[in-house]
């Protein structure tokens, strides 16, 4: 039907923005890699509170539609697919180099795909099993390829054995706490997806606006937390010895990349991504977050000043056929054609 193909095509532009605006928070942790990730967590997401206060005033006759539930709801999201997702994915990135937990992060298409295969085959219909299958495989082995070659590039970079032996510890955290922001951003857009579906009249500037808003206090009680921290604690884990509250070292590229970030990958990236929601279903929406696995692959290795290496590129590659192998066939209802929803 035209509103499906429409709603198709609409929802995928809408994700391929959200893609391009998230790539950018993994440029941060690579360009200020002297600060904490506990910093550029909470500072990005203080950041995004902030631009988010002036949007809701815009927005307040929309904003006082939410019932007390709904500003709950957007709590639970903000906290657990905001922060503590960033927390976890900055925390890689200075431990791991940015492509490593960027391929990590690239199992979302796939892990959410299964997931909501099975937990909301009801509403969205059903991806034939046999589909996903070869998807998976065709990830892990992207996954493996991007490692394998970034295990190399570590090696190559550490000086005598005991550093090496360092680098390679402190990538295998990295890929840890990967896998920890995988968790996260798991179970937010399921969620998300949840709450848009059920509210298919309400805008997804509205919502975008309301979870940067509820996530406002969090940040700034987090950000108080930190600078606490460098007083009483200097030497604690969340805050190195010597470093300077509250914007750190580089006070102009700090302030300037949390408000870009906050501005455009927290709410126009999470507007793109209401808006894909609202149309795809769950099954398709999550399989499209592969946008923003190849944004921030290209940004990168944009700011490393080089090509990927051959190992990567077949993992690239890997990555983008198991998702394209997933896509080609679309969720299905017993009985029935393929399911794309139009917005209500």
């Amino acid at each position: 039907m035209p509103t499906h193909r429409h709603a198709l095509v609409t929802g995928t532009l809408f994700a391929l923005g959200a893609g391009l605006m998230w790539g950018l928070v993994f440029v941060a942790p690579v360009m200020l890699p002297e600060y904490p990730a506990a910093m550029l967590s909470f500072s990005r997401y203080f950041a995004f509170g902030l631009i988010a206060l002036p949007l809701a005033w815009l927005d307040r006759a929309n904003l006082a539609q939410l019932t007390r539930a709904d500003w709950i709801e957007a709590l639970k999201l903000s906290t657990v697919g905001n922060i503590v997702y960033y927390l976890f994915l900055a925390a890689a990135i200075q431990r791991a180099g940015a492509p490593l937990p960027t391929m990590i992060i690239g199992t979302l298409p796939v892990v959410i795909a299964v997931i909501s295969n099975r937990r909301n085959h009801a509403r969205d219909g059903r991806l034939p099993w046999a589909r996903l299958a070869p998807s998976l495989l065709l990830i892990a082995l992207g996954i493996a390829a991007v490692n394998q070659a970034e295990l190399a590039h570590h090696a190559a970079a550490a000086g005598a054995t005991a550093d090496r032996g360092a680098d390679v510890g402190a990538y295998a955290l990295g890929a840890l706490l990967a896998v920890g922001a995988v968790v996260c951003w798991t179970w937010y857009p399921i969620r998300n997806a949840d709450w848009l579906r059920a509210h298919a009249s309400r805008s997804p500037r509205t919502w975008a606006t309301a979870q940067g808003v509820a996530t406002l206090p969090l940040a700034a009680l987090g950000f108080v937390i930190v600078w606490a921290l460098s007083v009483f604690w200097p030497s604690s884990a969340a805050v190195p010895a010597g470093f300077e509250m509250p914007f750190g070292p580089q006070p102009v590229l700090f302030l300037a990349l949390m408000f870009s970030i906050g501005l455009f990958a927290s709410w126009l990236g999470t507007l793109c991504w209401n808006e894909a929601s609202q149309r795809l279903p769950t099954t398709i929406s999550g399989q499209l977050i592969v946008f923003e696995t190849l944004a921030a692959l290209a940004y990168a290795f944009m700011l490393r000043g080089q090509w990927p290496g051959w190992l990567t590129f077949i993992g690239i590659a890997l990555l983008v056929g198991g998702v394209a192998w997933a896509l080609n066939a679309p969720p299905q209802r017993a009985g029935s054609a393929p399911v794309v929803d139009a917005p209500h």
